[in-house]
């Protein structure tokens, strides 16, 4: 497996835990939205960067 095809299952197991979170509106939304944010950071910052996901 690719750190690329790992890193994107990553992001999509955190968008669906997301969408439970929001359905549920569970305190530990709070913590998947916090999640969400930072996968989205991580990704940017790596096309930004310009780092080559393998």
């Amino acid at each position: 497996m690719k750190v690329g095809e790992f890193m994107w299952g990553i992001v999509a197991v955190l968008i669906v835990l997301w969408l439970l979170g929001v359905i549920t509106a569970n305190t530990i939304g709070g913590l998947i939205h916090i999640l969400l944010v930072i996968a989205i950071i991580v990704v940017l910052l790596r096309v930004i960067r310009g780092d080559r996901m393998l």
